[in-house]
């Protein structure tokens, strides 16, 4: 099991990529940046993680132009977003934005992706919240079809276009990993359909070892090689133990957070403890 960082790469953190430098400095697989493109007032949808909304998610950074920075000055770490929200761009450009990253970064990017929970956010973007999982699929589809063929066309629901011309392509082929972020049954096996690994959501780590389970038995009875799709758990607490029964489950990776300051002193600190915590677990 690899150990990734998360940071919520806000205007008042550390720059994205000076946190990724010290990340690959210390020995860590990845490092990962969060989405929202703004934050409606109305305050309508409620947070999931329950209580008042973080001061993190209005002050977000765009996920693209951090990781560019941060592949500029760095050489082996991976790079994810953890996660882009689709539902909240235009597939084109998306499809453009990503292979040009995956080229910069040679080849590092892993694009972990998701539908959003934030109706008023989505809706600001022209996204129906009630149709959003089939929006999502369609995009990432058509953008499978541009990263792949020199003359890309695509006729959905929801998203349609004639033959285009598109470059660059990813250097990873046929793109990079695709990671759907989601907990529901329902999502589990659109990872097996469509998708090459899963990003558990708001889940205990029983339901996670119900969640591995399950996704294992679905890409079986798929044809998919179960060792393919890549777990990649975000885990809030950093305990050996637990580190240790997620690598005993088969996650392919546990993403851990550093919190948004400039503190350059923090950051380093917590990372010594969590590179110390993959010394004993990985």
């Amino acid at each position: 099991m690899h150990l990734g960082i998360f940071e919520p790469t806000t205007d008042f953190a550390l720059p994205a990529h000076e946190v990724a430098k010290l990340c690959e400095e210390r020995g860590f697989e990845s490092f990962w940046v969060p989405e929202h493109t703004h934050i409606p007032v109305s305050r309508r949808s409620p947070f999931p993680g329950g209580g008042e909304l973080p001061k993190e998610y209005s002050h977000l950074s765009d996920p693209f132009v951090c990781l560019a920075a941060a592949a500029a000055v760095t050489r082996t770490i991976k790079l994810g977003t953890g996660i882009c929200l689709v539902t909240e761009h235009d597939p084109i450009v998306l499809a453009k934005l990503i292979a040009s990253l995956d080229r910069l970064s040679q080849g590092r990017f892993l694009f972990g992706i998701g539908a959003g929970w934030n109706e008023e956010e989505m809706q600001n973007h022209g996204t129906d919240p009630s149709r959003r999982w089939k929006l999502l699929g369609e995009r990432v589809a058509a953008m499978k079809r541009i990263w792949a063929d020199d003359e890309a066309e695509f006729h959905g629901e929801l998203v349609s276009f004639d033959k285009i011309w598109s470059w660059p392509k990813p250097v990873q082929k046929p793109h990079p990993p695709v990671l759907l972020g989601s907990k529901t049954p329902l999502a589990r096996q659109r990872v097996v359909d469509h998708y090459d690994g899963w990003i558990p959501i708001g889940i205990s780590l029983q339901e996670l070892s119900d969640g591995v389970a399950d996704l294992r038995e679905r890409a079986r009875r798929a044809g998919r090689d179960p060792d393919a799709l890549q777990v990649s758990f975000f885990w809030p607490r950093p305990e050996a133990d637990a580190l240790k029964r997620l690598r005993d489950l088969g996650v392919a990776r546990a993403v851990l957070a550093v919190p948004a300051t400039s503190e350059v002193d923090k950051i380093k600190a917590r990372l010594d403890r969590y590179a110390q915590l993959a010394g004993e677990v990985v």
